[in-house]
């Protein structure tokens, strides 16, 4: 099957006995090669604890998480960072660029810090996937919200991972940067979905004949924000209860309404 990411039976629990709390309940999910996927529910709902273990940043209770056809449960911690850094970008609300870095070097930052030192051209191709081959040179301060998340995305993307997962990405932005954050998830992801485009689309990168097609899985609870995704996602009690595919915001507004109204 050509999944970026499958769950099998994902169980999460914290704590034990009577104090025990399931967050997830035996969850099955696959998320396909170039797919862009919201995953919304009310709060405590367990979405961004699945978005963790799917990512490998937690580790369930029992199930099983393939990540690039790869099964990572039973990976041991110098093997699932290693696999994180080549495989998947994680991105954050908090854009967590360092200030005195110019766009280059934050992007380059990780890689160095893992050992590696990126060839100049590498992270050069990762900021012109967001459009911002222009800006290599500019520092934090001198770059707007929308560009620096767009600085965390290629810094995500330097490694060229098979899976992008956003927590929130969109939660620091204004409506405006945060339309354009949006425009370029839905280009790296190939969307099939048409949107207005907001930013220029990802030029190739140089030397290859097409450029990489990221698979996102993106946690929400903007309906405005999961509207871009080709899907969304249902989480309730720990549980999936329900998907929409080619949203509308005003689909997935009366999806939560109506999960909020059934709690």
């Amino acid at each position: 099957m050509d999944d970026a990411v499958r769950l099998e039976s994902l169980t999460k629990t914290y704590g034990s006995g009577d104090s025990a709390v399931t967050a997830l309940r035996e969850i099955d999910l696959s998320f396909t090669r170039g797919s862009f996927t919201a995953i919304m529910g009310p709060s405590g709902s367990g979405k961004s604890t699945l978005l963790q273990c799917a990512a490998g940043l937690d580790r369930p209770t029992s199930g099983r998480v393939f990540i690039d056809g790869k099964d990572i449960v039973g990976l041991n911690e110098t093997q699932l960072t290693e696999l994180r850094r080549e495989t998947t970008g994680f991105i954050f609300q908090a854009f967590n660029l360092l200030p005195s870095l110019t766009a280059e070097q934050n992007v380059a930052l990780p890689m160095r810090l893992a050992g590696r030192k990126p060839g100049r051209r590498t992270v050069r191709e990762a900021l012109a996937q967001v459009g911002l081959e222009n800006k290599a040179g500019s520092r934090p301060s001198q770059l707007s919200g929308g560009q620096q998340q767009r600085v965390a995305i290629a810094r995500a993307l330097v490694a060229r991972p098979a899976v992008l997962f956003a927590d929130e990405p969109t939660g620091a932005l204004d409506l405006t940067t945060g339309r354009e954050l949006l425009g370029t998830l839905r280009q790296l992801a190939g969307s099939s979905v048409q949107v207005p485009a907001v930013v220029p689309a990802p030029a190739p990168a140089p030397g290859r004949g097409e450029r990489v097609t990221t698979t996102i899985v993106m946690v929400t609870h903007d309906p405005n924000v999961a509207a871009y995704a080709d899907r969304v996602l249902f989480l309730a009690d720990g549980s999936l209860v329900g998907e929409l595919l080619s949203p509308t915001a005003e689909a997935v507004a009366a999806r939560m309404t109506a999960l909020a109204v059934s709690r």
